[in-house]
């Protein structure tokens, strides 16, 4: 199966229903996108396909083949997208384990919707779970990614 990840053009052989999101970690060695709960209901596994955020766990890869897949290794080849940037300045990384799914979330949401208001921010965020608990931090750096972008 032919895929677009990160800008590049890749293969794997695998079973056309495979979750993608154990593609990219068992396949193409991309273990930024994290296992969570395995059920879309968490979060960690975030991807965007053609720009849109989307959970991976339970995301068939052949639903995804012709789409343009971008794992957290590919939202910024420095890793200085705005959310990184304003992701440490706020102190939000605890565990960070839920980091790479709530950064491509709020990359997806700035992209859309450059100046949300902070209800924007939390609707967009909301199904997003961090057991660390940094939800004000979180809600914080998406903010400052807006204001400083």
């Amino acid at each position: 199966m032919e895929l677009e990840v990160n800008g590049r053009r890749l293969s794997a052989d695998v079973d056309p229903e495979t979750p993608l999101l154990w593609v990219l970690r068992d396949e193409l060695g991309l273990t930024g996108t994290k296992f969570g709960c395995g059920m879309a209901m968490c979060g960690a596994c975030t991807v965007h396909i053609d720009g849109q955020p989307t959970r991976s766990c339970v995301m068939p890869v052949s639903a995804v083949a012709g789409k343009r897949i971008t794992t957290i290794e590919g939202l910024s080849p420095n890793g200085d997208h705005p959310v990184q940037k304003a992701w440490v300045a706020e102190q939000v990384p605890q565990c960070g384990y839920c980091q790479s799914g709530q950064v491509m979330t709020a990359a997806a949401l700035l992209k859309a919707t450059p100046k949300p208001s902070e209800a924007q921010i939390k609707q967009a965020m909301n199904g997003h779970i961090c057991r660390c608990a940094t939800y004000q931090q979180i809600v914080q750096a998406v903010g400052r990614a807006a204001r400083e972008g």
